[in-house]
Formats: structure tokens, sequence, C-alpha cells
């Protein structure tokens, strides 16, 4: 049944593909730029990830004037202010950033800065603060997972005050989105199987939550099967190009769908360990998603129940019975986290992490409660709640 009122929105042109790489320069021609930019991390750049980008530019008239590999893991306010300033003295046009998170929303971050003219990105945070559209920017991820790529949101921290500052606007979103297998083929397994979970998180959330709809509804599904068919051919043969861009494909699929739908409670629960804990996201996506699906059973079962066929596909779906099939999907994410684990040690509960206190957990529980994600999730949770599902993950 269609919502009585929705609204969905992804102005990102999507390229993708085994030689997305190569149409670059006619892309930045398209929008009139012609001196590059490109932000990225050291790690990035050692594993020689930006030489078929360069490669791309060799015969045409765009140059990569500059490259900015600075960004650490989390970015903060220098790192952004360094990156702009580095812009200004190459006269660059546009920027591209290469990488993961980090570097995706440091980029985002710069943009607004070389855009607007000043060092002050501080007037221009929360949501919504931008007057108006921002410089030539392309996304190329080398990991499959957050699905900045096709987000207006972005995270930079602010050392100082200790505190992450937060960006939305649509002005933030990229004018491209390049999935090209190149860029993650060096994924090693533990990165691949985190970045897999994180993108299968935002799919189940965003189609089990408040704010679903049936665009949203159409592009989640399509992204937990493409993760579901292709995770472990991928971690047997981590050079399967195909399964590789399968994955990329799954990762900006599922970032259009929460862009659309927000997510929930895994949202809220995995933000606020991130924070007390400094654990990676996508280990605080797959340490609480069976457990609060498992909590929101009771309010949304039938939509967690038709999860079951694009996780587990239509042989299991048709044999098992309709009372039982979300209880078999939270097992189906069960069984996947197993293997997951036996195969790149990807940690099932809060122990395995070995980085969380049992004394924590009160902290956890209070931060949690307090995240924005909370609204979207389909079943209201009290702080008692919240320490359930926590003794449930530890």
């Amino acid at each position: 049944m269609a919502k009585p009122y929705y609204e969905f929105f992804c102005p990102v042109k999507v390229i993708a593909g085994h030689a997305a790489l190569e149409h670059i320069p006619f892309e930045l021609a398209t929008l009139g730029a012609k001196r590059v930019m490109i932000i990225t991390d050291k790690g990035v750049r050692n594993n020689g990830l930006l030489e078929p980008i360069e490669n791309a530019f060799s015969s045409t008239e765009a140059v990569v004037a500059t490259i900015f590999d600075d960004v650490p893991p989390d970015s903060s306010l220098e790192v952004v202010r360094k990156a702009a300033a580095s812009y200004r003295q190459h006269d660059c046009d546009a920027i591209i950033a290469v990488g993961g998170g980090s570097v995706i929303d440091s980029s985002k971050a710069t943009n607004i800065l070389v855009s607007e003219g000043g060092d002050d990105l501080l007037q221009y945070s929360g949501a919504h603060n931008l007057p108006k559209p921002l410089k030539p920017f392309f996304v190329i991820p080398t990991t499959s997972g957050t699905g900045s790529e096709v987000t207006m949101v972005a995270v930079v921290s602010d050392p100082e005050k200790n505190v992450k500052m937060a960006f939305a606007s649509y002005y933030l979103m990229p004018h491209a989105a390049i999935l090209d297998p190149r860029m993650t083929k060096t994924l090693p397994p533990h990165l691949t199987a985190m970045t897999a979970m994180d993108a299968l998180t935002h799919a189940v959330e965003a189609y089990t939550g408040l704010a679903a709809n049936p665009l949203s509804d159409a592009y989640a599904t399509a992204a937990i099967k493409k993760i579901s068919e292709n995770l472990f051919n991928v971690l047997d043969q981590p050079d399967h190009v195909q399964g590789r861009l399968e994955l990329a494909q799954a990762s900006t699929m599922a970032g259009i769908a929460f862009s659309n739908s927000m997510v929930g409670l895994v949202h809220s629960l995995g933000h606020a360990l991130g924070a007390v804990a400094h654990l990676p996201h996508g280990v605080c996506m797959n340490l609480f998603l069976p457990y609060v699906l498992n909590y929101n059973k009771s309010i949304n079962e039938q939509k967690i129940a038709e999860l079951l066929m694009p996780l587990a596909g239509p042989d299991i779906y048709a044999q098992t019975p309709a009372n039982q099939r979300a209880d078999k999907t939270i097992s189906t994410i069960l069984t996947i986290r197993d293997r997951l684990y036996a195969m790149t040690k990807l940690p099932r509960s809060l122990s395995e992490t070995g980085k969380v206190q049992r004394e924590q957990l009160e902290e956890i529980a209070e931060k949690a409660l307090n995240d924005g994600s909370i609204i979207y999730n389909p079943k209201e949770a009290t702080l008692q709640d919240l320490r359930e599902i926590l003794e449930q993950a530890w």
C-alpha cells in the first residue's frame, strides 16, 4: 500500500562498471571543470588505487592539479581547512574524493569552504544551512559500506570541543558516484565483511523503519539481495571482480534507500557504542542488527518476514511457513554473522570486541536514547529496553 505522503530524492549520477573511472574526464567537462583536486588517505595512495584514476586523465584537457592524502580515519576541522588551503593554492575547480567514509565526509566539508569562502565551517553546521550549490564534486568509494556517495550528510570532528559536527544539505550530495571494482579489489577480508554488514544494516533499517516508502523499499530489497548473493563469493575469491561490483552497487543502493527513509535503533546503539568505545561503525552495526530486529518484531513482524526472500532466496522463503518467516530472517542474519566470524573474526558480541567494559553499557544506553535515529525506529524504546538489548549483545 502506498503511503499517503512521502518524498524521494537522489540527484546523484551513478557511473558504474568495469571502466567507470575512464568516464571521469568527460563528466568533469560537462560541468566545465578542468583542474581537479583528489582528496584521499595514505592507505589508498600507497595501495596504488590512484593510478588508474590518474591514467584516465592522461589524454584529456583536464588535469589532476593536486592530491591531498592527509585524511585520518577520524577527520577533523583542521584537516578540512588544510585541504581547502591546498585547493585554493593550486587553483582547482573540482574535487574528487577517493576513499571511505572519513575521506568522503572530509571532501564534502572541504567543498563547503572552497565554495563559500573563508575558514569557518561552524556557521554551516546543522541542517540546510548552505545557500547555494557547491563546486563540481565526484566520489569514488574504496569500501562498499557507508553509502556516503549518495547522501547529503557529512560528519567532521572538532577535537578541541570533543564533539562531532554534522552537516546536512542537498547541496552536499555529489554530482556523481563512480563505482569501479578496481577500487575495492584490495580491500582485506575483515573490512569487506564489516562494510558489507554496514550496507546490509542500512538496507534492513531503511525497509523496516517508520519512514520507509515504496521507492526506498525497492532500493533496500535489491541491496539486500546483492549482498546475500555476493558477499561470501568475494570473501572466498577476493579478486572476484563482478562480485566486488555487485557489493559496491549494493552499498550505493542501500545509501539511496536510507537517505530517503532514515535508519533506526541499530544506528542509535551503534552511534553510542562508537562514541564510547571508538569501534568502527560497521562492527557496531553487525553487533546489534539481529537483536534490534527481534525487539521490533512485535510491531513490524510482516516487514521483517518479507526480508527473508532477498536475504535467503525463493526456495527457503517458500519452505518457511508464513508465521515463521520473521524468525527465519533473524536466524539467517545470525548465521551470516557466524560465518563472517569464522572467516574474518568480525565480532558478534560486545565481549568479542575486547574493547567494551560491562560498566560502559549504561553510558551507551543513555547516549543511544538521545540519538536522533531512534525517532524512526518502529517501536519506541525506553532506557531499560536499550539496557536489555545491550545485555543480549554482550
